[in-house]
Order: C-alpha cells, then structure tokens, then sequence
C-alpha cells in the first residue's frame, strides 16, 4: 500500500490522478474484504465537528476502528475551539496527541488555517466550500456499477454549492464529462470552474434537461445547505423545475445511475420515484463513505 507523508487531504487536486486511481483501487479492495491490514494499530483521529453529521461522523469512526486504530469525537461544546480558542493552538495542541486530524466546519479559511499549523495529516470532511470525500465515493460507486467514469457524462442539477465545486475538481483531475446545471446566482465557485473547464469539458446550463441529456450518472444535493434554512422559501422558487424526476431521468442514458449525497427531501431536490426507483444508487454511496476513507486515512495515517 502506498503510503503518503504528512499529506492533507483538502481538496481532490491535493492528489494526483495517480494516487486517486490507487486511493479507487484499495476501497474497493476494502469493500470487498480482500484488504484487512491494521494500518492504524495504536493511532489515533480527532474528529472536529463544527456541523452535525450522520455519514461523516459514522463513516470516519467505524472506518478509523476497523482499521486498528480509535477516534475522538470533539464538537466545539467538547473543545475549546467553542470557546474562541485560535484554531491554530488547537492544531499545535492535538498534533501532540492524534496522528491525524478530520474536520467538518464553515468557511474553507478554518481548514487551510488548521493543516498550515498542524503537523500530522488533515482530512477535509466538509466545508462550505468543499466536500471532497463524498464525491470520491460517489466516483467509487460509478466504478462500482458504471465500470469507471471514461467516456462518460455526468450531470449535477441544483445548487452550485460544495458539491458542485468538488465535481468541478473530481473532472479536472480526472478529465471525464461534467455537466451542471444551476439557477442564476447559484454558480459553482468562479475559480474552481474556469480551471476544470481549462482542463476538460464542462457546461454549465439553466436547464435541467438539457444537463441530464444522454448522462450516465444524474445527481443532485438538497435546494437549501446546512446554514441556509432561512433561506428555504426563496430558494425553492429559484430552483422550481430543478426536481430530478422520472422525466428528467428518461433524458439520460437507459443504464443511468442516480446519486444524491443524502440527506434527501423527497419531493423537492427529487422525486421519491427517483431516489427509491431502480435507478437510484444512493445507499451503495452512502456505504462508499465508509471505504474511501478508510483508503484515506490508510495512506495519509497509515
């Protein structure tokens, strides 16, 4: 297993397509059970949870034991980071202590400010810029029942929002067919769009159907983010005719797989034909979760 020195894992470009393609190759190897070393004997994960979770917090704590080693779940009513600790002294202090480090906040800012003065590995479980696990796992779940993403197209319909912008990376990194389509005024990051269409194509369209055309893979996240519920009445008029319904799934491609990184609001982001519907692959990428990152923390803490 290749093993990577103190690397953080942030975004998907902290990788090369390389390493993601053996990253691919052992969580599979995981999910399968041919994989059951113990890189994580004796080590430790802290788990920062400035947002609740399910998957995340599930997935990484189930992952870090099945693997040999033990995880520390810290909320800011748990740290001091709650109180106005500077992230930075919590880095220094619980890099004395773990020998790697999961957070899932806000602003990316926190992030990138943590792994600068920590000195063991830092795994981004989400931020409101990026939510790069998750779209490894969906990737891996293409794998799983598409055989792999080459030569094919994959429509996000919805909210430019941490998804979006990780898909946007997952494709330049990768260089398959994304195709996006988001209301005005809830454009993917400007920046993190241009060098993924710099590198491979990708459109962003106003219309759903025109996104899910021919598309092997059709995914789509909730209309309104964690922090955004004030904003639920005005986004649901801005995302009217953005539910992925049986409809939109007849413009894709007959073998097309439905994603959705849950948790999920039936009738609204989608149709509960769609998401319970024989097209729908939401609960083998939930379990993907799991396997890509025991993949990560192996060659990051391994």
């Amino acid at each position: 297993m290749p093993v990577i020195q103190h690397r953080d894992f942030l975004a998907i470009p902290d990788f090369s397509r390389e390493e993601l393609l053996n990253l691919f190759d052992l969580a599979e190897a995981m999910r399968t059970g041919a994989y059951t070393e113990k890189p994580l004997a004796g080590k430790s994960l802290a788990m920062i949870f400035m947002k609740p979770s399910t998957r995340t917090r599930v997935s990484f704590e189930v992952g870090a034991w099945q693997l040999g080693g033990h995880a520390l779940f810290l909320s800011p009513r748990d740290i001091q980071l709650g109180r106005g600790e500077p992230i930075a002294d919590t880095a220094r202090v619980l890099s004395r202590y773990v020998d790697g480090i999961m957070i899932r906040t806000f602003a990316h800012a926190e992030i990138e400010e943590l792994a600068k003065h920590a000195t063991v590995p830092v795994i981004n479980g989400l931020t409101d810029l990026l939510h790069p696990c998750q779209i490894l796992a969906d990737l891996q779940t293409v794998r799983q029942h598409l055989g792999g993403w080459e030569g094919k197209k994959i429509a996000w319909i919805g909210d430019g929002n941490n998804m979006a912008n990780s898909w946007l990376n997952a494709a330049y990194r990768l260089g398959f067919e994304l195709a996006i389509a988001c209301p005005e005024g809830y454009d993917p990051d400007a920046s993190i769009l241009a060098r993924a269409q710099g590198a491979t194509k990708v459109t962003v369209t106003r219309d759903p159907a025109e996104a899910a055309d021919g598309a092997h893979v059709v995914n789509t996240d909730v209309w309104a983010s964690m922090g955004q519920e004030e904003e639920q009445k005005i986004r649901e008029k801005a995302f009217a005719g953005y539910t992925v319904d049986n409809a939109l799934m007849k413009r894709a491609s007959r073998d097309a797989i439905f994603l959705h990184c849950l948790p999920a609001h039936r009738g609204e982001e989608v149709a509960a034909e769609v998401i319970d519907g024989p097209q729908s692959r939401v609960w083998d990428e939930a379990e993907n979760r799991l396997h890509i990152q025991k993949a990560i923390m192996a060659v990051l803490m391994g």
